[in-house]
């Protein structure tokens, strides 16, 4: 078990890098095109704003920038994609299609809380200072 305390806080870094990796590359399409999308959206639309806050605030969260006021407009972001996108489909999340996004809200809300890990340039400022 001690192995396993050593490790968890390695382990919250790579959960935070994985995380703003998946939501990131949803900005990637939407913004940039990479993957390729059939549809991209509009500027200044709902679907585009929320693309260039998964590129934008993903980045930070991916290098750990930032973290915790990133993770927490990241949880924002997931609960209105949610609630807007996929809860008036169904009630049923399963059905709704919006499984990933309040996996998404939720993991966020606990980065906000647990931090960003060792491995993040928060942790890094904070060493030198």
């Amino acid at each position: 078990m001690n192995n396993l305390n050593a490790v968890s806080p390695y382990v919250l870094s790579v959960l935070r890098i994985v995380f703003a990796l998946v939501l990131f590359s949803f900005g990637t399409q939407k913004i940039l095109g990479f993957p390729f999308a059939a549809r991209v959206p509009e500027a200044w639309s709902l679907s585009w704003i929320a693309g260039v806050l998964e590129l934008v605030v993903g980045f930070f969260l991916l290098i750990g920038f930032l973290s915790r006021p990133a993770a927490f407009i990241l949880s924002g972001l997931m609960a209105c994609a949610y609630f807007i996108g996929h809860a008036p489909n169904s009630f049923f999340p399963s059905q709704n299609g919006g499984v990933a996004a309040i996996l998404f809200c939720f993991g966020f809300l606990y980065l906000v809380v647990a931090g960003p890990g060792p491995l993040s340039v928060d942790a890094w400022r904070k060493a030198r200072a």
